[in-house]
């Protein structure tokens, strides 16, 4: 699986941004798909992931409330829509997959699959 994440860019506080990753050379429909991240001088942190079928989803304290996962299969697709941005979730973001696609792990060793990521800059 090859996975490329976009929709990247520099916003305000308060603004809005969608990530996008879409997948190549197989299908993602049975896996679990995680989004991380990774600030300047940082470990890479989880942030949201959602199961093969999209019934279970999980996010990090610090976006709970203020993003939404989701998937389109039939896309090979995956979005991260983020709301009220701020400073702190300045990052690289990675997508990443899981072969074991009903957990939605919080952990980087669970997943399979990484994408290169795609740059975050939020501006107070």
């Amino acid at each position: 699986v090859q996975l490329q994440a976009s929709g990247g860019g520099s916003v305000q506080a308060g603004g809005s941004l969608r990530l996008s990753c879409a997948a190549s050379e197989r299908a993602i429909s049975w896996y679990t798909m995680g989004w991380f991240r990774q600030a300047p001088g940082k470990e890479r942190e989880f942030v949201a992931a959602i199961s093969w079928n999209g019934g279970t989803t999980n996010f990090a304290d610090s976006v709970k409330g203020r993003s939404t996962i989701s998937r389109d299969n039939a896309k090979n697709t995956v979005y991260l829509q983020m709301n009220s941005l701020k400073p702190e979730d300045t990052a690289v973001y990675y997508c990443a997959a899981d072969f074991d696609g009903r957990k939605v792990s919080v952990a980087t060793n669970s997943y399979e699959y990484w994408g290169r990521g795609t740059l975050v800059t939020v501006s107070s």
